[in-house]
């Protein structure tokens, strides 16, 4: 069985909110800002208060201005919608050209991960979460995220150039250990080994790629299927669990 990296993230978190040993700032600051100090809080406060609900022009022009100077990094041309969530934005880097839609969430969060990179040229839709706990995602150039997707990652979730992903898909990467019958499985933690997808897919709309996964290059997932293993370069596959119909490259033979 792969190495348990990255247990339990999320139950710690869960534990760490109600636990009374810290004061309710210290556990903002850890799950939302991911950085001590009164200056990151009053910085991030600021911010959002100003900018994160205001609709229309005024509000694009407000987050194009603001958003920046949470992140890591921010390239030009970076439009941010109303409501866009930024978790742990000192781990999250995006490049140029980049649309991120309203009601977004990109989350970062993590105590040793690199986080969130998204490349040039990326439209992430409404209502779609990137979120990390403590793994790290890469999302390459060109991407086309659509609108309620979710991208996950426990250890690493690595997208290619000229994604196309449809509306309500989700690249879960990660799982639960489930070994023991004694304990409940939200107690034993956390397995991730990570998912990869190539250059040039299309995962078309409600379909799960399940942690493990590697798609290649050219490949297509047809709408609502669940992907469990390995997809070869330039075959579309369907179905649940998804299974190989056709191979692009045998096209017109």
């Amino acid at each position: 069985m792969e190495k348990k990296s990255n247990i339990s993230k999320g139950m710690d978190i869960q534990k760490e909110l109600i636990s009374e040993k810290e004061s309710k700032v210290k556990k903002y600051q850890s799950l939302v800002i991911g950085e001590t100090g009164s200056w990151s809080l009053i910085k991030y406060e600021l911010i959002t208060m100003f900018s994160l609900w205001i609709p229309g022009a005024l509000g694009l022009l407000l987050r194009s201005i603001l958003y920046p100077k949470l992140l890591k990094y921010c390239g030009r041309n970076v439009v941010f919608g109303m409501n866009v969530v930024l978790r742990h934005p000192n781990k999250i880097v995006i490049g140029d050209n980049v649309v991120i839609d309203d009601n977004c969430v990109l989350d970062a969060k993590g105590e040793n991960n690199q986080g969130i990179v998204i490349g040039n040229n990326v439209y992430i839709g409404r209502n779609s979460i990137i979120y990390c706990q403590n793994g790290d995602i890469h999302i390459g150039d060109n991407g086309n995220i659509s609108s309620n997707c979710q991208i996950f990652s426990a250890k690493n979730v690595s997208i290619g150039k000229y994604l196309l992903m449809g509306s309500y898909s989700y690249l879960v990467g990660g799982g639960h250990v489930y070994d023991s019958i004694e304990i409940p499985i939200i107690e034993q933690g956390r397995i991730a080994k990570g998912i990869t997808l190539g250059n040039d897919i299309w995962v078309g709309a409600g379909v799960k790629v399940l942690d493990g996964v590697t798609i290649e290059e050219g490949a297509i997932i047809g709408p609502g299927s669940v992907v469990n293993k390995h997809v070869p370069k330039y075959n579309i596959v369907a179905g649940v669990p998804a299974k190989i119909i056709f191979n692009r490259e045998r096209r017109g033979q």
